[in-house]
């Protein structure tokens, strides 16, 4: 009789003992994201031109207002958003705004140089080789788009097409006091 006890007595702890688990590990994330969430740093990472030429973000892009998108020429979004992401470029180059766009490593190199010439694309294009999109929280979805402060606070996170109206404000604002 002691054996099915003890049994019975196991099986009780055993869920029991991974639900605990569970909350302690949720009430950590909970706070781990709270406490940096709005505290976000850009990673320190180096983007490779389509010339070749490399810049990075503790160097090059330091004191610098800039936005990261992370596209692909096969991502219907990317395309969609890509002539607002232009203008948005255009209208804020003159203020100092920097703009690298960094095509995913599974974008075919002769595609992303084939769309960037003939779209003149006038910002700063990258191919990646996956350690950029790692260091920017492992982004995997396309269109991503970080917008970086002088600070190299990371602003805001656009998964998808941005709403162009909120992000002329935010670059308005991180511009107007980068001035």
């Amino acid at each position: 009789m002691s054996q099915t006890t003890e049994a019975t007595s196991a099986r009780a702890k055993s869920p029991l003992r991974y639900i605990v688990m569970a909350l302690i590990a949720g009430v950590i994330a909970c706070t781990g994201y709270f406490a940096f969430g709005g505290q976000q740093r850009v990673p320190d990472a180096t983007f490779t031109l389509l010339s070749g030429q490399k810049i990075s973000t503790s160097a090059d892009l330091k004191g610098k207002v800039y936005l990261v998108n992370f596209w692909a020429t096969s991502c219907e979004t990317c395309m969609k958003e890509m002539p607002d992401m232009i203008n948005t470029y255009n209208k804020f180059k003159g203020r100092g705004l920097e703009f690298v766009a960094v095509a995913m490593s599974y974008d075919a190199p002769m595609y992303v140089s084939n769309y960037a010439q003939t779209r003149n694309l006038p910002f700063k294009v990258a191919m990646d080789d996956g350690s950029a999109a790692k260091q920017f929280g492992n982004v995997q979805l396309t269109p991503t788009t970080f917008v970086i402060d002088k600070n190299g606070k990371i602003l805001k996170r656009y998964v998808g097409e941005p709403t162009f109206a909120e992000l002329d404000a935010l670059l308005d604002k991180a511009l107007g006091s980068a001035a």
